[in-house]
């Protein structure tokens, strides 16, 4: 058996494959492309585990390498840290001392979890990045209009729902002095297609809910609409077969 460390990066890995001794079999900085894995694999992908640590874009070398017939473990990376600290940091040494801990078996796992669920969690993370800059947009404008004078902050204040039905139509008939006035119109303009866009990902959503039985169950739940019963079934993933296990400790 042969076991290969990759520290991987956005564009480029560096691997590392060592035979059951420990000895170096192969190491080398390798272009994140099929075709330049499969080169750098050439000779020693017979009988071949792999260990990668988790992050953003893991999972792309994770599955090229199953579609190459190699078995992949993905490394918790604070845990892996905690085992081995080491002073000097290179990507040939993390790719390497991730290979010796495979051949200890002394990887700490992470959860892996299938191609359908992490495009369920992209969906739900590209509508919360959309909420949290409406968020966002909202607290400028406030910011803008508490900086105004009386009347319009008086204004402002008498609108219980700021951005409701009404309090938008207030807002759009505001007119402040100078250039406050146009950074007013160009945040509106931006909180205007940042709706449009929240409600085309939750046309997303309920593609997702509307083919989840798991999901239009836990709606039943009072305080659970749609987007949140979706979120906790994509989180938690298989809670029917694997919940004790993923979280009993």
């Amino acid at each position: 058996m042969n076991y290969m460390g990759i520290d991987h990066h956005k564009q480029y890995s560096h691997m590392t494959v060592l035979d059951e001794k420990g000895k170096i079999v192969k190491t080398g900085h390798v272009l994140n492309r099929r075709k330049e894995v499969e080169n750098f694999l050439e000779g020693c992908r017979e009988r071949l585990l792999a260990v990668i640590e988790a992050g953003r874009a893991t999972y792309t070398m994770v599955d090229l390498l199953e579609e190459l017939g190699v078995d992949v473990k993905m490394a918790h990376p604070l845990q892996v840290k905690a085992i081995a600290q080491a002073k000097i940091k290179t990507d040939k040494r993390d790719s390497k001392i991730l290979a010796h801990l495979l051949r200890a078996d002394l990887i700490p796992e992470v959860y892996r979890r299938d191609s359908a669920n992490r495009a369920s969690q992209r969906v739900l993370r590209h509508r919360m990045s959309y909420v949290r800059m409406r968020t966002q947009i909202k607290n400028r404008i406030r910011t803008l209009l508490a900086q105004q004078r009386e009347e319009i902050r008086e204004i402002a204040e008498s609108q219980t729902h700021l951005f409701g039905v009404h309090g938008m139509k207030v807002l759009r008939e505001l007119e402040l002095a100078g250039r406050d006035n146009e950074m007013l119109k160009s945040l509106m303009k931006t909180y205007d297609h940042l709706q449009r866009c929240i409600k085309q990902s939750d046309a997303l959503v309920r593609e997702i809910y509307d083919n989840c039985v798991e999901a239009r169950l836990i709606s039943t739940i009072p305080g659970f609409g749609r987007f949140f019963s979706v979120l906790v079934v994509t989180e938690i993933v298989d809670i029917y077969t694997h919940s004790v296990k993923r979280f009993h400790n």
